[in-house]
């Protein structure tokens, strides 16, 4: 994905204009200024363009998160399809197999001459032969019924796979328009920011990056003035280091919505795929991380952790230690070690508990 760059609103400047009456003249009142175009905004300041695109990639990363999400479950709809139509198949053979077994025995019957083997029975004069017909009968009776009743049962489960088929397409076709939906919020926002970026001027990019840096020591700061960093002595698990160890091997690759690499990123794309390299699957999505992964006190947490970040735990990095996590900011970033503090923290995640 191409990096994106910030842009501001251009300075407009009115000019009043005086009219001066001629010599010898009344002087008239001068007219006031002519009042600016309605549509005419006034300019936003760098801090101002700062929090905009603070907030259209905020929009962006949770958008991202819906179309992992849709994805995720897409896969495994798609999967569940495959894994139904070959029951589906086997359950169509079976049956097969089942009738041809029935009608076999309804042949038998007929070179019989038709006549029941209860009747045959009855005409033996034979008390062993009678004997051992009636054993052959009562064998043949739970036989045929035990075909007929597999032959049911298969026949329903046939039908309760083919049901639940059509229910995983319906599902599969919800989840296509969710990511449908979610890629072009995204694209949007993206599109908006750089935008924005575009309109700025070298040396006025260069100060909203120094503006980002200073604002993220800010709140770094008045994080690690709570204390917080004095309870935090916790040492990384096995799991974790191994985690640890790929996600800091990523640094300096460009973060991309959507991607899990080898690459470029997302910000849960790099969380997921570093436990995955550590033995441990775990959800794709920084939402789903923070829902279905066992909560941690902030002040427990070591190295390996994840950090769910914002309201909407729409961002996530992985804590590495001394107050630090690797994550994939945003577009046009590369993966990177920031603050911990740099952003709003809702919760942390053990994904080896």
């Amino acid at each position: 994905m191409n990096r994106r760059r910030c842009a501001a609103a251009a300075v407009s400047v009115v000019c009043a204009l005086t009219v001066l009456a001629s010599p010898g003249l009344a002087f008239a009142a001068p007219e006031p200024p002519p009042a600016p175009p309605a549509s005419a905004a006034p300019a936003k300041s760098l801090e101002e363009v700062r929090e905009q695109l603070d907030a259209l990639y905020r929009k962006a990363a949770s958008a991202t998160d819906a179309y992992n999400l849709a994805e995720e479950r897409a896969d495994k709809q798609s999967a569940e399809i495959v894994r139904l139509a070959q029951e589906i198949v086997k359950g169509e053979a079976r049956i097969e197999d089942l009738k041809n077994r029935a009608g076999a025995a309804a042949r038998a019957q007929y070179q019989n001459g038709g006549l029941p083997p209860e009747a045959a029975l009855v005409l033996t004069d034979d008390p062993q032969l009678f004997l051992d017909g009636a054993g052959r009968i009562q064998q043949g009776h739970k036989a045929t019924k035990d075909l007929l009743g597999e032959l049911t049962r298969t026949q329903a489960d046939l039908a309760a796979y083919s049901e639940d088929a059509s229910a995983e397409w319906k599902k599969l076709e919800a989840s296509r328009v969710k990511q449908e939906k979610a890629k072009k919020e995204i694209n949007d926002q993206i599109a908006e920011a750089k935008k924005i970026e575009d309109r700025l001027e070298e040396k006025e990019r260069e100060r909203l990056l120094k503006l980002e840096q200073q604002a993220a020591l800010k709140a770094q700061t008045a994080w690690l003035s709570s204390g917080v960093l004095k309870e935090i002595d916790g040492k990384a698990s096995g799991k974790g280091k191994e985690a640890l160890k790929f996600a800091t091997a990523q640094i300096g690759k460009p973060y991309e919505w959507g991607a899990e690499g080898p690459g470029s990123y997302d910000c849960s794309g790099l969380t997921s795929e570093a436990w995955a390299a550590a033995g441990r699957t775990i959800p794709r999505t920084s939402q789903e991380q923070w829902r279905l992964l066992p909560r941690i006190d902030v002040k427990e947490m070591r190295p390996g952790d994840l950090i769910i970040y914002h309201a909407d735990a729409s961002h996530v990095g992985m804590y590495i230690g001394d107050g630090a996590i690797v994550h994939a900011p945003r577009p046009g970033r590369n993966v990177t070690i920031a603050g911990a503090g740099t952003m709003a923290i809702l919760g942390v995640v053990r994904p080896d508990k």
